[in-house]
């Protein structure tokens, strides 16, 4: 299976919206993300295709020397094939190459799968963020990924 990551385009939004509502319970909006790649100059989002079609998203907010991860999905179908691992790490070599030295993210608690994602490319728990998710209150683990 051959993974291309590439600039997310507003012709990408239609599927990976389909990404975001099947993965999170609170979906950001076809107009967030236009606004995302086509207003917000300090957002970088990619898209992970495999044989032409988007097996998943990630973005970032680049804000001085930090980058900030907004999310990451994967299509069901897609999961457990590399594609997260992929997205990571382009946000990660993206950051590298940008002069961007320090990256953070807040994920849910429970989601031990993307925990050990983050963990596995250098990331760090470095605190707690108490009922941050609105849906289900539940907390959020702040982590970094700092350049020495």
């Amino acid at each position: 299976m051959r993974i291309i990551l590439r600039e997310m385009t507003k012709e990408d939004i239609r599927e990976v919206l389909e990404i975001e509502k099947a993965t999170f319970t609170t979906p950001w909006s076809e107009e967030s993300f236009e606004k995302e790649i086509v207003e917000n100059m300090l957002a970088m989002y990619i898209v992970a295709e495999v044989d032409s079609q988007i097996a998943g998203y990630g973005g970032l907010w680049k804000i001085l020397d930090e980058g900030h991860i907004t999310n990451i999905a994967v299509r069901k179908d897609f999961r457990g094939k590399g594609i997260g691992d992929a997205l990571v790490m382009g946000i990660v070599d993206y950051c590298e190459k940008n002069g961007i030295p320090n990256i953070t993210l807040e994920v849910r608690e429970s989601n031990t799968v993307a925990r050990s994602l983050y963990s596995k490319h250098g990331f760090v728990d470095a605190g707690k963020r108490p009922g941050y998710y609105t849906d289900t209150k539940e907390d959020a683990i702040i982590m970094w990924r700092k350049q020495n």
